[in-house]
C-alpha cells in the first residue's frame, strides 16, 4: 500500500468489502421506481477533507498548517511526514518535475496533488485548497 492510499484510509476511512454476489437463475423484474430508489441508496456519501483533518488536529491539541504544508498534513494524519515518505508519494503521485526532493516547491506540489487526489477520489475540497 503506497502513501496516498495510506492518505486516503485516514480519510475515507477503511472500505467496507462488498460481499459476494449470491447466484440466481434469473434476474428479478424491478420497477423503475426501485430502480431509482436503489441509486439514490447506492450515491456515496460526501467527505469532508477539511472537517475530518480539522478533527484530527484538534484531537492533537497541536496547530499544525496542514491546508499549506505538506508535512504538517502527514502529521495531521498520523502518518510518517519524512523525506523517504514524501519520495514515495512523489513517486505514488507520479511527481516528474525538476525540483529536488524536500525543496519547497516539490512540496507545494505534493500539497495541491494530494488535494487534488482526493478530489478526484469523491472528498469535497475547498477551492482554496485545490489552486
Amino acid at each position: 500500500m503506497g502513501i496516498f492510499d495510506s492518505i486516503k484510509e485516514k480519510v475515507f476511512g477503511k472500505k467496507a468489502e462488498a460481499p459476494a454476489p449470491a447466484a440466481t437463475a434469473a434476474a428479478p423484474k424491478i420497477s423503475l421506481s426501485a430502480m431509482t430508489q436503489a441509486a439514490k441508496a447506492a450515491v456515496a456519501p460526501v467527505i469532508d477533507v477539511e472537517a475530518i483533518v480539522e478533527e484530527k488536529v484538534k484531537a492533537k491539541g497541536v496547530k499544525l498548517n496542514w491546508r499549506e504544508s505538506i508535512v504538517d498534513l502527514l502529521k495531521a494524519l498520523d502518518l510518517d511526514s519524512s523525506l523517504a515518505a514524501r519520495k514515495e508519494l512523489a513517486a505514488d503521485l507520479k511527481y516528474d518535475g525538476p525540483h529536488a526532493d524536500g525543496s519547497a516547491e516539490k512540496n507545494i506540489w505534493l500539497h495541491k496533488a494530494v488535494m487534488k487526489a482526493l478530489a478526484e477520489n469523491g472528498g469535497l475540497v475547498p477551492d482554496a485548497l485545490l489552486k
